[in-house]
């Protein structure tokens, strides 16, 4: 639906609801003179009918295959009413290659493990299953020695792999282990038939227990999850149901262990804390249960198979309201995860009293509250998470400061691996000479069909546009792309032509180009990592210094922010924006090519680093920068944007300090002249976004203004915007630097490196632009016309320090004592166009206006 028009969306829309809007009659532009349906009509009932058949309906039973009991003729039951086939007399699947078994282990295990499979090369499983949707994989591994003296679990090393992927590598049980090992894979299988291989490394591979059974669709979400990088940026995260999940972690919070028998999809729940670990990292909160009046109640569909009931019947919360509560997990460094937070309010009496904070390894957060799925109802929100270097992931509940009751809670959470290692040992085939023939014939009926239905939708896409011209858009003008479409040069080369035809070719730099700039993306050239991709320093042939910003080819997004990123900074140059030299499409890259910053990010130059403090001075004239290019964006030739992601980080310096704000890919287009605001998704990072944009999602100019006071505390006070590691009521930074600048205690807070440097009256001046930069509500902000002017103001007077006796120094007492009194002129990089000529400004004594205003075409807006 993404990749419509507009007015497609409407038709689609009012088609399938079996009627127009408000019960009107059908316009000419919808049926023919004699009644009949359109061929776009029957274009969208061909479509329906596929959908129809492939997703012949949305609710979920139980299923019955398969379970398996490897090397074994016996039917065994696990639960009441699961039975595991004895993989010896069965029809339903094939087992393809020879093989041993063992039977009668020394040790007595639960009949389930009492006998195994045996694979001494490579062998699989075969199977028939329902294709195009997600699937559960269990595998079961037993520690076990056997009469036969060649056999011991122990000795065993192997690979496992399914439907293309590796699942498991070198894999072996330990001589620890007592308990059954069993790993958990979520993955969609796009073939009616599949394959798990098992491949010996070393003596052999075995298997005691097989589970494969059809999941419910809302066990991965259909709409990307956030995806947070190890620095904390946020973005959607698209492709996940291509992925392999492994599960890691399934946690009950506050509870007990929970046993398939207990579950509804046959799951193993560990608690947060037992006799044998402790997943919390502060003194053990409290546990919760859910008094029998108060039992969680199912509201959306199937909800009830992503977690049971048992799961959201108890709960942790801190012993005192006010406080925190932190779990730790070792996870595989620098790999992505999905991570499951499953909340159930029962804890409240009403709603509307309860919110709180939820925080990812202390960068990122968001607000739960009881508004979001009401009391007692059981909720869950996904998360892909990069680990990063540390190996580790934080999950953090802190309460907030405005809600009525001040207490946190969490019931349940999950964490799954994400991989996608491939493996195409699969298309062998075991033992079977027609195998390679059915996988063939099958992906290229895939294909055929998948042809029909692309070449169905682009028929229609193209009818609707010559019919209609789509509405105007508060977004960037569109590239020739649907969305998730290919950008790749197809041959995989150099060309002249582009995929953005929107674009200016000139910027297009060859790839061939950017290797040799980066020195083949050399380690030694990395000099950072975000969000989007890694960022390497490098040098062009015609020896311009550039930093170059690759995109993470596997984590399936970036797109629309490379697009964006290229669409806003071929059209605007300011000596405070940081310019885009080029771009690479080709070889499946999406590369970003920008000028090279030597002094890196503000947020370096405040915290975190060994790099030397910065003067007040200094400070002080990095702001006004910021501030200056940040006002162009809002006013400039260009029209309004909105950045929509301001903080330290995205804040560069050059060589000789300048400021330049960068990172356009969350940019938006402003409001136009008759609206106030902008209506779109939250998008941002925690602890700078603007409270109001939060709870409304209406984005306007303003916005930025309270992302950039954030900015101006992180200035001052030299921390970060959000520190769960703080006390409570110093957590988030503009919160508590609100509250001390209406105590007057806003001189105490500052960095030590600048006390006793600032002038009383300066630091007065600057406490008085951050509160207003911070007021909950955005026409109460000043612009940023306004905070630059202001700014300007608090550097005349450090530079001046007018002397004021030691009573008048605290800020509060600001209105008593007024501050001295400067003529205000226009802000200096404000572009006034008269007569399609844009008059010259000083931008300092040292700046001509070419150098800034460079490259500026009114007509086209650039």
């Amino acid at each position: 639906m993404n990749s419509l028009a507009p007015e497609t969306e409407s038709v689609l829309t009012s088609y399938c609801c079996g009627g127009s809007e408000g019960g009107r009659e059908p316009t000419q532009s919808t049926t023919s003179s004699m009644g009949k349906p359109q061929s776009h009509r029957i274009l969208l009932l061909l479509l329906l009918c596929f959908s129809l058949f492939f997703h012949l309906s949305s609710s979920y039973t139980l299923p019955t295959e398969y379970f398996i009991n490897c090397g074994s003729h016996a039917d065994v039951f696990d639960v009441e009413t699961r039975r595991f086939v004895g993989d010896k007399n069965s029809n339903s699947f094939t087992l393809l290659a020879t093989s041993d078994n063992v039977v009668g282990v020394d040790n007595s295990p639960p009949d389930l493990y009492s006998t195994a499979r045996i694979f001494r090369k490579p062998s699989a499983y075969e199977f028939n299953i329902d294709g195009n949707r997600t699937h559960v994989v269990r595998l079961h591994f037993s520690p076990f020695t056997s009469q036969n003296p060649n056999y011991n679990s122990t000795s065993a090393v192997f690979n496992v792999s399914v439907a293309g992927f590796s699942l498991l590598t070198k894999f072996g049980v330990n001589d620890s282990t007592t308990e059954p090992l069993i790993k958990e894979f979520l993955l969609s299988i796009n073939s009616t038939k599949f394959q798990i291989i098992f491949k010996p490394e070393a003596s052999f591979a075995f298997v005691n227990a097989i589970e494969v059974f059809l999941a419910p669709d809302i066990l991965i979400p259909n709409k990307g999850p956030l995806y947070i990088n190890s620095t904390g940026s946020s973005k959607a995260y698209n492709g996940l149901p291509s992925k392999v999940l492994e599960t890691i972690y399934r946690i009950n919070v506050g509870g007990s262990k929970i046993t398939p028998t207990n579950d509804t999809l046959w799951r193993t729940w560990i608690p947060d804390v037992s006799d044998n670990h402790s997943y919390l990292v502060n003194p053990n909160p409290e546990a919760t249960n859910t008094p029998p009046s108060k039992s969680p109640k199912y509201q959306e569909g199937d909800m009830e198979y992503v977690a049971p009931h048992s799961v959201y019947s108890t709960a942790r919360q801190p012993k005192n309201n006010n406080s925190n509560i932190t779990w730790s997990f070792s996870v595989s460094p620098n790999a992505k995860h999905l991570v499951r937070l499953h909340f159930c309010d029962i804890v409240s009496e009403s709603t509307f009293l309860l919110s709180f904070y939820a925080y990812i390894n202390t960068y990122y957060g968001y607000i739960v509250n009881d508004t979001t799925a009401g009391l007692l109802v059981p909720n869950h929100t996904d998360f892909v998470v990069d680990s990063g270097d540390s190996g580790t992931i934080k999950i953090i509940v802190g309460p907030d400061s405005s809600s009525a009751i001040k207490t946190v809670f969490l019931n349940g959470l999950e964490i799954m691996e994400i991989t996608n290692n491939r493996d195409t040992s699969f298309l062998h085939g075991f033992g079977k000479k027609n195998h390679v023939v059915i996988v063939v014939a099958s992906v290229v009926g895939g294909i055929a069909v998948i042809g029909v239905l692309v070449v169905a939708v682009f028929i229609f896409i193209f009818r609707c546009r010559r019919q209609k011209t789509p509405s105007d858009s508060k977004t960037w003008p569109p590239l020739s792309l649907c969305e998730g479409s290919s950008y790749t040069d197809m041959n995989g080369g150099s060309t002249n032509g582009s995929p953005f035809p929107n674009l200016d070719l000139s910027l297009k730099i060859p790839f061939t180009d950017i290797l040799f700039a980066t020195n083949n993306f050399s380690k030694v050239f990395l000099i950072g990592s975000g969000g989007f991709g890694k960022v390497y320093r490098g040098i062009l042939r015609d020896n311009t210094k550039v930093a170059v910003k690759r995109s993470q080819q596997d984590a399936g997004q970036g797109f629309l922010e490379f697009q964006t990123e290229i669409m806003v900074l071929s059209r605007i140059r300011h000596r405070h924006l940081v310019s885009l030299v080029g771009y690479c499409d080709e070889h499946s890259e999406m590369i970003l090519v920008y000028e090279f910053m030597e002094r890196g990010t503000l947020r370096d130059h405040l915290y975190g680093s060994e790099l030397p403090c910065l003067s007040w001075k200094q400070r002080l004239e990095i702001c006004i920068g910021s501030a200056r290019g940040l006002h162009y964006l809002h006013t400039g030739a260009a029209g309004k944007i909105i950045h929509r992601d301001v903080k330290s980080t995205n804040i560069l310096l050059d060589g000789n300090f300048v400021a330049k704000v960068a990172d356009f890919g969350l940019s938006k287009a402003g409001p136009g002249m008759d609206e106030t605001h902008v209506s779109t998704a939250v998008k941002g990072s925690f602890g700078y976004l603007d409270p109001e944009y939060f709870k409304r999602q209406q984005l306007t100019d303003k916005s930025d203004v309270y992302s950039f006071g954030v900015v101006l505390l992180e200035v001052i006070c030299a921390r970060p915007a959000i520190n769960p590691t703080l006390p409570r009521e110093q957590v988030n930074l503009a919160q508590w630097g609100m509250n001390c600048l209406k105590k007057g205690s806003f001189e105490q807070i500052i960095d030590p490196f600048l006390v006793g440097k600032i002038s009383p009256d300066s630091l007065r001046k600057f406490g008085d632009i951050v509160q207003k930069c911070l007021s909950e509500y955005g026409f109460d902000r000043p612009t940023m016309g306004d905070v630059l002017w202001d700014l300007e103001y608090a550097l005349k007077l450090q530079q001046t320090a007018v002397h004021r006796e030691p009573h008048e120094d605290s800020i509060i007492c600001a209105s008593e004592h007024p501050l001295p009194t400067v003529q205000r002129v226009p802000s200096i990089n404000v572009v006034i166009e008269r007569d399609g000529v844009v008059p010259k400004y000083d931008i300092s004594s040292d700046v001509s206006e070419s150098q800034v205003f460079s490259q500026l075409t009114i007509g086209e807006g650039r």
